[in-house]
């Protein structure tokens, strides 16, 4: 009894690094600014809080909702569990493991007349972790526990701009609408006008055809943007985790907070920023970690038995009759596997390098992220000032078509396609202004916005939900 133990505790005293490479940081180089950046700044939108962006009280309560219901927000939550609870099984194995057994046995034979024997017993089994696969399992385990983790807070972000962009998106066709239908009122008059001249002889067939036709094509445009924000509504409303429905509007999309200087702060810090990058990195450790546990398989498996129990004849002797006992060691390893352990070392090797390309893919592609919504939303603000420029032209040229008209200086010709050529640029800016506002959202995303948050921070951020408001029925035309 006393030298097992001996031999025990001599094991578990030369048990020592884990074999197997120690994880390191692969050397990234991030640029010293963001591409198209003018000056870097170490301040960044990214250090704000959702709700301290995005400003609409209708998108912070749609935004609210979504945190607190979204299906992807919950598989997210589960899957943390899983991991936590995977990490949980692979500790485990650092105690020792017990286990009790009892059962009842019958002999008879020739000699041995009808006997019945009643047994109990309780066992141990203790793997001495000598060469540290228990040790890697555990690194293992634990980096893909906080990479779940991460995992869940790239969903939150994730969400975020999703709501944001979607809810810009039902504005910008809101927009469009109201555009339509106002310039389809304009047409319908205009058909009018022609229509009674035509009656009287005062107009040509030619007239009434072309504003007939401009006031149909107009109207086609209706429906299909109707068509639009329904199957907007209905993302916006899988986006919240609940049945389609009518989406309550706040804010009109030009109206909307806009922010002309966006500090996107220092490159070097975008890899503590960002949760997927920060979720691939604890991918890459634990794919470090199994490339120990390959090689330890190569190593034998020290492990530690023991057991305790007792037999009688009958059940009320026994513990009276005495309890047997059993403690060894053992020793297990491989000696021939046909090549088997070798293969799945070398799995273990090229896993490790594929994590790691993803992760540098990954930092790399971040940056680029940041530098094209960084451009985008610089750029997109010198296509605002001149499409404006274009619609206020136009809206000068259909006065200036309708004053020569009344005048008697030109036919109605010029009116309509002065009225042709200002709907077009009207949709145009909008687009530009939604492209703009869908930039802001990108760059929040790409830098990792709201990373000063905790997960309890995130949580407290879906409370209180206030009721939806009642959306204002579309105008007709």
């Amino acid at each position: 009894m006393s030298k097992t133990i001996a031999v025990a505790l001599l094991l578990i005293g030369l048990v020592g690094c884990a074999v197997g490479p120690k994880y390191k940081r692969p050397v990234i180089q991030p640029p010293d600014k963001y591409y198209q950046e003018a000056t870097p700044q170490p301040s960044s939108i990214a250090d704000l809080g959702w709700w301290e962006l995005f400003k609409d009280p209708v998108l912070q309560q749609l935004i609210r909702e979504a945190l607190k219901n979204n299906y992807d927000v919950a598989t997210a939550a589960a899957r943390v569990e899983e991991a936590r609870a995977f990490a949980g099984v692979a500790k485990s194995a650092y105690y020792p493991q017990i286990g009790y057994g009892a059962g009842i046995s019958g002999v008879k034979t020739q000699v041995i007349p009808n006997h019945t024997y009643y047994n109990y017993n309780f066992n141990l089994s203790w793997e001495i972790d000598l060469w540290g696969r228990i040790r890697r399992l555990n690194e293992q385990q634990r980096a893909l526990f906080f990479a779940s983790e991460e995992a869940q807070r790239g969903v939150w972000l994730s969400l975020v701009s999703d709501v944001a962009q979607a809810y810009f998106e039902l504005r910008a066709l809101d927009a469009e609408l109201v555009i339509a239908q106002e310039t389809a009122q304009s047409f319908g008059e205009t058909y009018d006008l022609f229509n009674k001249k035509l009656g009287g002889g005062a107009a040509s067939a030619l007239e009434t055809s072309r504003a007939e036709g401009a006031w149909a094509d107009v109207l086609a445009r209706i429906p299909d943007l109707e068509r639009q924000i329904t199957a907007k509504e209905n993302q916006i409303s899988l986006l919240l985790g609940k049945n389609p429905a009518a989406m309550p509007r706040g804010t009109a999309l030009a109206e909307q907070n806009e922010l002309n200087v966006i500090p996107a702060g220092l490159p070097s810090t975008l890899l503590e920023r960002r949760p997927d990058l920060r979720q691939a990195e604890q991918q890459l450790i634990a794919a470090n970690a199994n490339v120990g546990v390959a090689k330890a398989n190569f190593f034998p498996v020290v492990s530690l038995t023991g057991l305790l129990g007792g037999v009688s004849p009958q059940l009320s002797g026994l513990v009276s009759s005495g309890t047997q006992w059993s403690l060894g060691g053992g020793l297990a390893g491989p000696l021939f596997t046909g090549g088997r352990l070798k293969s799945q070392y070398r799995a273990a090797l090229a896993q490790r390098d594929q994590a790691q390309i993803f992760y540098e893919q990954s930092v790399t592609q971040a940056f680029g992220e940041v530098s094209t919504a960084l451009a985008a939303h610089q750029k997109l603000a010198d296509s605002i000032r001149e499409e404006s420029r274009s619609v206020t032209a136009y809206q000068d040229a259909v006065r200036l078509a309708n004053l020569r008209y009344d005048s008697g200086l030109s036919n109605y010709f010029e009116v309509i396609d002065a009225m042709l050529n200002l709907f077009p640029v009207q949709n145009t800016l909008v687009t530009y202004d939604l492209e703009r506002k869908v930039a802001l959202v990108d760059l929040y995303k790409a830098l990792g916005g709201g990373w000063k948050l905790s997960d309890a921070d995130w949580m407290k951020s879906a409370e209180s939900v206030p009721p939806a408001t009642t959306p204002p029925p579309p105008p007709n035309p």
